[in-house]
């Protein structure tokens, strides 16, 4: 299964100036779950934000500019290497925002937290045509800044 996971706003920011632009408790728990025991496939900006392999997972970047080469992670230049040498595991795109955009048409399903808020920033999850998907909501979660899984797969 090829998927993509990505939280955002209402306005769908997913960063401003590099980063993530919420921090809500509990939020982050279905990336998690969803990712280990998989493949995360990231641009290297989403990786140096995170600033380290994810535990329990394989990490793959996508860089032309920099090679991380270790146990639990690699560096291709395409997405389609990326895939390709995720073999038959599950791959989750994780960003950023250019990533998900090449991604958009080959994707299975997309793993999505939508925040219920407007947030400032500078970086936007690409438009999609939900006519495309069929939309379920998981879970919903209330709060300071309410939230919602959802999974969006392909028709």
């Amino acid at each position: 299964m090829i998927a993509l996971i990505v939280a955002y706003a209402n306005n769908q920011v997913i960063g401003n100036l590099g980063y993530i632009p919420w921090k809500i408790k509990g939020e982050q728990k279905r990336f998690k779950e969803l990712t280990t025991g998989n493949v995360v496939v990231m641009g290297r900006r989403s990786y140096e934000e995170i600033g380290r392999p994810l535990p329990n997972r394989m990490t793959i970047v996508i860089s032309n500019t920099k090679n991380y080469d270790d146990a639990d992670i690699k560096t291709v230049r395409t997405l389609e290497e990326a895939i390709e040498m995720a073999g038959d595991k599950d791959v989750f795109i994780s960003g950023g925002a250019r990533l998900y955009e090449e991604a958009l048409p080959i994707i299975e399903k997309m793993y999505i937290t939508e925040i219920n808020l407007d947030i400032e920033g500078d970086t936007y999850f690409p438009p999609f045509d939900k006519n495309q998907f069929t939309k379920e909501i998981n879970q919903m979660f209330d709060g300071d800044i309410p939230y919602a899984y959802v999974t969006y797969t392909k028709r």
